[in-house]
């Protein structure tokens, strides 16, 4: 034994090493493919020995050569051998290679499983370290299942170097296996607290990078973060910190109120850079949450413009373009701030840096107004005459486009002086944007009418003079604007001055020298300009000179007969056969021009860009289903059809060129460069070819004439742009004038109150009057489109799978496996007890003691429930409703795409709807999702009623915290109700108003507060309101919120709701529960508390109205004792909780009345003294309706059933009465709707 150790030691000491491989293959430059080849071989007889150690030294040379592109998977097995390896030197080289060249595909890779656990759990920290940071870069998710409670187990670990490396590959073990992301994210939480700055540093990162994709299920943890962000001294962390809050602030906006403070002391304070930034980047983002609903934070945005300013003016190029990219933040929201550095951006159009022009470039994009249009275009001019590269001058092109035609051209006040600029463009060389061009010469045209005939002219003037555009074959690109001029000159010829000098410009022979598809454009217009010249010849009764255009256009037709362009053929053939027609009817005298005319009438409307994707796809049509039987596997290859033409085989053997050797190379170069030299047309790369030429021999003689292309050609007759400036100048100054003497008749009466408001009132961008009207043309859209906007998601995308909701309890068949064994007892989840219910119900009620036993085993079950959470629930006295309680919630916030989990879990629900629906708008929850959330786990409720339970059985160790947090709520409440009495009126005034304003019907007129909660039951200790809500996913159910308020002085607990199910509704109740169970309310009210629950019920028919018998029965507990109380009461179902608010367009509207598949029925109600307005309101309110179209007194009205029912309406106002005609699928469901809107519009 001893004897083959020394034998392998010796053998060593002869094998190559890493560095003599690198050397080698340094010293073998001219066939280095030739010796790595050998090195392989060498490297292959090496790993076939027993000696860990030469294979770890293979091992480590195959890493070399897999970095410089070598292919080492064969060798997979033995990586993995030196990976189990006991020595931590070879085990490293192993876990390096594998890091390298394993991925998922990888086969042997299930083979590291158990060597990777067996490291994981090594009492050498460096080896499980090894094995942690190899891990991270081959993790599969067959390796994430196996191992991901062992990663959990070490974020536990003792020493702070494991710590950290757990955590941080628990982000790619949440990648590859999602299901792990709920059971381990409480410990990864407990990682924000932990000791070690390491540590801590990396959990932060972890859980950053898994909100910035679905920050909505991190918005709970906004107070840990906080108190991180204002106690953390490491720059790293804090711009972590801060991006992550940057994408939470618009999901909670009363979060912004409490980060301006701390991100303006940072501003104030911080040196580093880069931190600077993110907390700029942040404060923009407050801002545009808070913009709406709070005041105006102008110190805050000068303070973050202001710090910008310094990035921009800083030398450092980085910065500079960071200081940009915030700034362009900015505009968005408050562009009257950036604009007031208007100079400084135009300054970075002339850096040296491309990418910083570009990026000024986007901010003056936003920067623009009525008054420096002109101003900014003419400085953007200069610098395209002056721009180096066709790149950044094409970018400037595109800008200056876009910044004109933004928004509907609504900052151009002079449509003539646009048309200039973009006739100025059409000079540039070498530009491929002359489709962008082209299209605004087209929309420009076509929507303001006023300017047709100064367009005509200009576009007539670019006809005349096209062989200068045409002529340069640098200048392609921009021959595209031809193909509007052609088109707007035959479209509106009408307009035009000359148009036989125009037609004649059209058929000029070098027109045939331009592209297939304008010379289509040229063709298709002549024939309108034709016949617009015929029809003015023929009312001018001058016939000789109608056959002469007609003579001219059957001479030069030919030519365009004869172009290889087949549309150009097709369309030259028809016309010249039509014109030939035309010239036999004028020999025998026959007017025609009042025919060829007529072709032509008529306007063409746009279609909308999202048309075809609209389009709804017919009954019975199936576009998955195959149109012809697919082509069996069978089929050998002799059977399949060949191509007809022989490109695709000369495509495919292209790349199998023969390979050329130096010397035949070097010959073509050199061919090919003196066929270059000698070739006058081909530009060189040098920036003085001129030079070159008079030094080469024997050209000596040659005059030469240098030509400055950099001039562009001038266009005879085109104005100049900047004479508009003048003019424009001019008639601003005279609208000024005519104002000032209207306004100086004002002043006399009131002269020093608004001395400065007219001051200012004379700087508006409002007073400037366009010169010319843009007409906005409604895009066309498809029969019966659907209005939706949304764009599917990518599917593909592995953040998808990490959008979970990590506030519900942890179910048993999500947690790890190692985990299920542990405190059985306590942490046994209702789901377990779900079967046990199910096997007792099925047995006979003996006797009313075995019900009382069952409900205290019950009982102690949860009490043990509320045991093991208590300390959790003790740290949610921090929730974030309670740490966002110190600042009042924005009045008019309302974010419709908020969830539960965003605003902190159901507690906060809770408590901020406690009082009455009409407080959703300053929380900013939707109803339909609360509903949602609260009935989503039986669990979720469980948790709620941990959160706001009294806690009375355990009265002796906690009266004092049980005091003051009795005392929170109350004061919340208490603020909640004020809050309901100033609010209610301004929330749904705004609420309709957002409706109706969308639909355009009402007006500013202040709506009367109004609640859809209903009293359901009431008595001396408790009041029941109730409202149900319907939900379009799911046409079965309905969810019955009810809001209960405790009237007493008592304590109510133990609260359970039963309704007796009839044929057609029946309560949701939890599985295993029999019909006559009730559901437990999952809250307990303390004295003069209110708060709501919610409860599902199916159904199976909506189109009558129904009403169930039900009882709450509860306990009250009071100093002298408790008392078993019940309250009976009647859930009523009208048909109009079965309806759902639906937005719909007039044109699907009228579609659907058209459809004829509609039932009609109507009723009149007389005595309403009400405004149109307050009851278009009501019946929006209270019957779920939207308004479609008002016109004056009637309005028409739309709403949508559960179950897919259209309901249609006609509103008409009388003097003192009102009728209502409505339209639906099913008759019963119409009649029974228009009788409870008579009912309610009787009440007005």
């Amino acid at each position: 034994m001893a004897l083959k150790m020394v034998k392998g030691s010796i053998d060593r000491m002869f094998d190559k090493n890493l560095q003599d491989l690198v050397r080698g293959i340094r010293n073998h430059k001219e066939d280095e493919a030739k010796y790595i080849s050998q090195c392989i071989d060498e490297i292959k007889q090496e790993l076939k020995q027993d000696n860990i150690a030469v294979k770890a030294n293979a091992v480590c040379k195959l890493t070399y050569l897999q970095m410089l592109g070598y292919d080492i998977s064969w060798a997979a097995f033995n990586i993995i051998e030196v990976m189990s390896a006991s020595k931590f030197t070879f085990k490293r080289i192993g876990y390096l290679a594998a890091s390298q060249c394993f991925h998922e595909g990888t086969d042997v890779i299930m083979l590291t499983t158990n060597q990777i656990r067996k490291d994981l759990s090594s009492p050498n920290q460096y080896d499980t370290g090894v094995a942690l940071t190899g891990l991270s870069c081959f993790v599969t998710p067959d390796l994430a299942r196996d191992l991901a409670n062992d990663i959990m187990t070490l974020m536990s670990h003792t020493k702070p170097y494991i710590r950290k490396k757990a955590v941080l590959i628990m982000y790619k073990v949440f990648l590859k296996y999602p299901e792990s992301l709920r059971p381990a994210f409480p410990r990864l939480k407990e990682k924000l607290e932990d000791p070690d700055p390491g540590v801590q540093s990396a959990a932060v990162n972890v859980i950053c990078e898994l909100a910035r994709r679905n920050p909505k299920n991190y918005l709970s943890l906004a107070p840990l973060f906080f108190k991180l962000m204002t106690s953390s001294t490491n720059n790293w962390v804090l711009i972590k910190i801060i991006k992550l809050f940057g994408a939470l602030t618009p999901l909670e906006p009363r979060l912004g109120k409490k980060l301006i403070e701390p991100l303006t002391n940072l501003i104030h304070s911080t040196s580093a850079m880069s931190l600077l930034y993110e907390c700029v980047n942040t404060v923009i983002a407050v801002l545009i949450s808070l913009s709406s609903g709070m005041p105006n934070h102008s110190a805050s945005i000068q303070l973050c413009v202001q710090k910008l300013r310094i990035l921009i003016e800083d030398s450092d190029q980085n910065l500079k373009y960071l200081g940009l990219l915030a700034m362009s933040k900015i505009l968005k929201t408050h562009p009257k701030s950036v604009q007031s550095h208007k100079d400084l951006i135009l300054q970075c159009l002339d850096d040296k840096d491309e990418s910083i022009r570009l990026r000024a470039l986007d901010l003056l994009y936003g920067m623009v107004s009525k008054k420096n249009l002109m101003e900014i275009v003419k400085k953007l001019m200069i610098h395209v005459d002056k721009a180096e590269g066709t790149t950044y001058r094409d970018e400037l092109l595109t800008k200056i486009i876009d910044i004109c035609s933004q928004s509907n051209y609504q900052y151009i006040t002079n449509f003539e002086w646009y048309i200039s600029i973009l006739v100025e463009l059409t000079r540039l060389e070498g530009t491929r944007h002359g489709h962008l061009i082209a299209a605004q010469m087209l929309d420009v045209a076509i929507r303001v009418k006023a300017i047709r005939k100064f367009a005509v002219s200009q576009m007539a003037m670019l006809l005349d003079n096209a062989h200068l555009i045409a002529s340069n074959t640098q200048r392609n690109g921009i021959c595209e604007v031809l193909y509007a001029a052609a088109w707007i000159c035959g479209e509106f010829s009408e307009h035009l001055e000359e148009a036989n000098q125009t037609l004649e410009a059209m058929l000029r022979p070098k027109v045939t020298t331009l592209p297939g598809h304008i010379q289509a454009v040229y063709v298709q217009n002549m024939v309108k300009l034709y016949a617009s010249i015929l029809q003015q010849r023929e009312q001018a009764g001058e016939k000789e000179a109608a056959q002469e255009i007609t003579q001219l256009m059957i001479e030069r037709l030919p030519q365009f007969v004869q172009s290889a362009d087949l549309e150009v053929q097709e369309r030259a053939s028809c016309i010249l056969q039509l014109i030939k027609y035309i010239q036999k009817l004028q020999i025998k005298e026959v007017p025609v021009a009042e025919e060829v005319i007529a072709l032509f009438a008529g306007e063409l409307n746009p279609v909308a860009p999202k048309a075809q994707k609209k389009v709804p796809v017919p009954e019975g049509l199936d576009l998955d289903a195959w149109i012809n039987e697919p082509p069996s596997d069978s089929e050998s290859e002799d059977d399949k059809p060949k191509t007809i033409f022989h490109e695709e085989e000369q495509r495919h053997s292209r790349h199998r060129q023969p390979e050329i050797d130096e010397e035949e190379l070097a010959r073509r170069r050199e061919a090919r460069k003196q066929e270059q030299a000698n070739n006058p047309f081909y530009i060189k790369s040098s920036p003085s070819p001129q030079k070159r030429y008079q030094d080469t021999p024997g050209v000596e003689h040659i005059p030469v004439v240098q030509i400055d292309l950099s001039v562009p050609l001038k266009v005879p007759g085109m104005p100049m742009s900047d004479q508009y400036v003048k003019l424009e100048e001019e008639r601003r100054h005279k609208q000024k004038l005519e104002k000032d003497k209207k306004k100086k008749k004002q002043k006399k009466e009131k002269r020093g109150k608004h001395h400065r408001h007219n001051s200012l009132h004379t700087e508006s961008e409002e007073d400037i009057a366009p010169a010319h009207h843009v007409d906005i043309i409604t895009e066309e859209m498809p029969e019966n489109a659907l209005p939706s906007d949304e764009d599917d998601k990518d599917p593909n995308d592995p953040y998808k799978a990490l959008d979970i909701d990590l506030d519900k309890p942890l179910a048993d068949s999500e947690k790890l496996p190692v985990q299920r064994h542990r405190n059985v007892e306590t942490l046994k989840s209702p789901d377990s007890e779900a079967p046990l219910v199910e096997k007792k119900s099925k047995k006979p009620k003996k006797k009313e003691k075995k019900h009382k036993e069952k409900e205290r085993e019950k009982g102690k079950k949860k009490e043990k429930e509320k045991k093991v959470v208590e300390e959790e629930e003790e740290k949610k006295g921090e929730d974030l409703d309670f740490w966002l309680s110190t600042a009042p919630p924005p009045a008019s916030t309302t974010q419709p795409q908020f969830t539960d989990t965003a605003m902190g879990g159901l507690k906060l629900i809770l408590l901020c709807r406690s009082m009455d629906r009409n407080t959703d708008a300053a929380t900013g929850l939707s109803e339909p999702e609360v509903g949602a959330a609260v009935v989503a786990e039986p669990q979720e409720v469980k948790k709620e009623e941990r959160e706001d339970r009294g806690e009375e059985e355990d009265d002796e160790g906690k009266k004092s915290s049980k005091h003051k947090k009795k005392k929170h709520k109350k004061e919340k409440e208490e603020k909640s109700k004020d809050k309901k009495k100033s609010k209610k009126k301004s929330h749904h005034s705004e609420e309709e108003t957002t409706e109706s304003v969308q639909n355009g019907t009402l007006d500013d007129e202040p709506l009367p507060p109004m609640s859809s909660y209903r009293l359901l039951a009431e008595n001396p200790y408790i009041k029941m309101t109730y409202d149900i809500q319907g939900n379009l996913q799911n046409d079965s159910q309905v969810t019955v919120s009810v809001i209960f308020e405790n009237k007493s002085t008592s304590f109510l607990k133990s609260m359970e709701l039963n309704v007796l199910d009839s044929l057609n509704t029946k309560m949701l109740r939890p599985e295993g529960s029999s019909v006559h169970d009730g559901i437990p309310v999952p809250f307990q009210l303390p004295p003069g508390i209110s708060n709501e629950a919610q409860f599902v019920f199916t159904l199976q028919s909506i189109v009558m109205a129904q009403k169930l018998k039900g009882t709450l029965s509860f306990i009250v507990k009071n100093d002298e004792g408790s008392t078993h109380e019940k309250l009976d009461f009647k859930l009523h179902f009208s048909c109009a909780s079965y309806l759902i608010t639906t937005p719909c367009y007039s044109d699907a509207f009228a579609k659907l009345l058209e459809s004829g598949d509609l039932h009609m029925s109507s009723i009149k109600v007389d005595g309403i003294s009400i405004s149109f307005q307050h009851l278009l309101a009501k019946i929006c309110f209270h019957h779920h309706f939207s308004v479609v179209e008002r016109v004056d007194s009637c309005a028409s009205m739309y709403s949508r059933s559960i179950q897919g029912h259209h309901v249609c309406l006609l509103v008409k106002k009388g003097e003192n009465s009102v009728s209502i005609d409505g339209k639906c699928n099913d008759s019963t469901l119409l009649s029974n709707l228009l009788d409870e809107m008579k009912e309610t519009l009787s009440k007005c």
